[in-house]
């Protein structure tokens, strides 16, 4: 007999509010609807994502997302066979924004509900689009977070590094602010970047010369303050061209620092002897291409199949929580009414903590 689970899925643990509908019948995944609001414009006043404004925006906008991606998917909310819901990590307000309407949701068509790792929608993405098997490696590389992980299992995570500061997004961002350009900072430091000569200015490489996976990226956003406030006091102001340069050289350390880490990773992966091997990489700062090429040079280098998500599954959505939540279904985990917003929440339970920025306290 065919094995058929229909999953509705929420994300809210950012600035990204995003519902979706996924099936799985006889092992092959498709994704019937995604839908995703985004919230640039509503922070676009202040530099970032503000928080409780993200929240009320969840608030506002998350069962809208249910319903088009339900209309979308030409299915009612009882064809489905579970409600997945984004858990943790993320901004408290939000998280705890799409818990409470999946609560209200399963509750009222009941269904069971079914708490997903935010993390864990990422790193489970490739088996979503391209059936990878068990293990494989993965960089997961975002906004927020950055971890090298291999992953054995539906939830089987084993951290070998990860930044213990600033995430590449992060670093990104401030990258902007700090050049005047708009935010979300990525695109536009890419985009800038297209235009400069990334030898121009001498970037550090933190980390290289320690052993292990763990990153750091907040000496390169201090390096770039240094070196702009110099052409300032030099020029009274920047150029066009000094800002491509220094997109250009900041993006190339960046892109630079995680090669030869994913390369450091791909050893002891490769100890494990898979039997197709894979580095399979996910968020959204997967997106820059610069990134990817360098990750495609050490996968051809050390014969490692390169899987990356389209880039629409590489940012915050819906379907991959709807297929986290069914890989959990499918090992029979479900939550209670209990299930709880998590702001913090490892994948891999068995490390420590990574030191996290400040304030901000332990990155998951």
């Amino acid at each position: 007999m065919t094995e058929t689970i229909t999953i509705l899925g929420l994300e809210s643990s950012c600035d990204d509010s995003a519902a979706a509908v996924v099936r799985l019948r006889g092992g092959e995944a498709v994704i019937l609807s995604s839908v995703v609001q985004g919230q640039n414009a509503l922070h676009a006043d202040f530099g970032g994502v503000v928080p409780e404004i993200a929240a009320r925006a969840h608030a506002e906008r998350i069962d809208l997302c249910v319903e088009e991606a339900l209309e979308a998917a030409g299915l009612p909310l009882r064809a489905m066979d579970a409600v997945a819901v984004t858990a943790g990590p993320g901004l408290i307000g939000g998280v705890l924004a799409g818990v409470m309407c999946a609560k209200g949701l399963a509750a009222g068509a009941g269904l069971p509900l079914i708490g997903v790792n935010h993390l864990a929608g990422h790193a489970l993405t490739p088996r979503l689009t391209d059936g990878l098997a068990f293990p494989y490696l993965m960089l997961l590389v975002s906004g927020g977070h950055c971890q090298f992980l291999i992953v054995s299992g539906p939830e089987d995570f084993s951290r070998l590094g990860g930044t213990i500061d600033d995430a590449p997004g992060e670093a990104f961002d401030k990258t902007a602010r700090l050049l005047g350009l708009t935010q979300p900072g990525g695109p536009e430091v890419e985009r800038a970047a297209q235009a400069g000569d990334a030898a121009r200015f001498a970037f550090p490489r933190p980390l290289l010369n320690r052993p292990g996976c763990d990153l750091s990226f907040s000496g390169l956003k201090t390096a770039l303050l240094r070196l702009r406030d110099g052409l300032v006091a030099e020029k009274g102001g920047l150029t066009a061209a000094d800002r491509a340069d220094l997109c250009a050289g900041f993006q190339e350390a960046v892109a630079d620092v995680l090669a030869q880490k994913a390369r450091r990773a791909a050893a002891a992966y490769l100890a494990m002897a898979p039997a197709a091997p894979v580095l399979a990489v996910a968020g959204g700062v997967a997106a820059n291409a610069r990134i990817r090429a360098g990750l495609q040079a050490v996968c051809a280098d050390l014969d490692l199949r390169f899987v990356a998500p389209p880039l629409a599954l590489c940012t915050d959505n819906a379907a991959m929580i709807a297929w986290a939540g069914i890989e959990r279904f499918r090992l029979g985990h479900v939550d209670g009414m209990d299930l709880a917003a998590r702001p913090r929440w490892p994948l891999d339970q068995t490390q420590p903590a990574l030191i996290g920025s400040g304030k901000r306290g332990a990155k998951a």
